[in-house]
């Protein structure tokens, strides 16, 4: 269908609750095409509704060539030593910090024909599955530095030339 714009840090959708899916129709299916066509852009690993200002619980991932979307994700298992790992995010572009996430995750959800699936991965899909979940419940990234980390993360972001323009 499209790819369609990200929204950026500071937009009031990115930092709400999003709601459940429950109407699976034409609407749901372009969004869900529409979340699909925006991830596979390069260096996209996902995109969350709420990025690109759909406040609904369903998001996108492009990891390793395998793409696929979850609506209404639910039971979010991780396991695993969390460790820091570089992370950056769609909707603060420009900005990497380490970030605490679980080695392997695993996430239930809805496909458009109604069928829950499960997916689960390691590395760099399971920090995808985290991250796109934490948008559904209005957490970006930053939102899980340390204190400190989010301190330099903050400075930076009021330096960079898109937040607040």
């Amino acid at each position: 269908m499209a790819v369609r714009e990200i929204r950026l840090y500071g937009d009031p959708v990115l930092s709400s609750k999003c709601e459940l899916v429950n109407d699976f129709s034409l609407k749901t299916k372009a969004l869900i095409e529409d979340l699909i066509d925006t991830t596979k852009e390069p260096g996209r690993a996902g995109v969350a509704a709420p990025q690109i200002g759909v406040s609904l619980r369903a998001f996108s991932y492009n990891v390793n060539g395998e793409v696929g979307y979850l609506i209404n994700p639910e039971n979010l298992v991780l396991e695993g030593e969390p460790a820091l790992i570089e992370e950056g995010c769609l909707s603060v572009p420009g900005l990497w910090h380490k970030t605490l996430r679980y080695p392997k995750a695993t996430l239930s959800g809805y496909q458009l024909d109604g069928t829950l699936i499960t997916v689960s991965g390691e590395g760099l899909l399971a920090q995808a599955l985290q991250h796109e979940y934490d948008h559904l419940d209005g957490k970006l990234y930053l939102d899980r530095l340390s204190k400190e980390e989010r301190k330099e993360a903050m400075k930076l972001l009021r330096q960079t030339d898109w937040f607040l323009t």
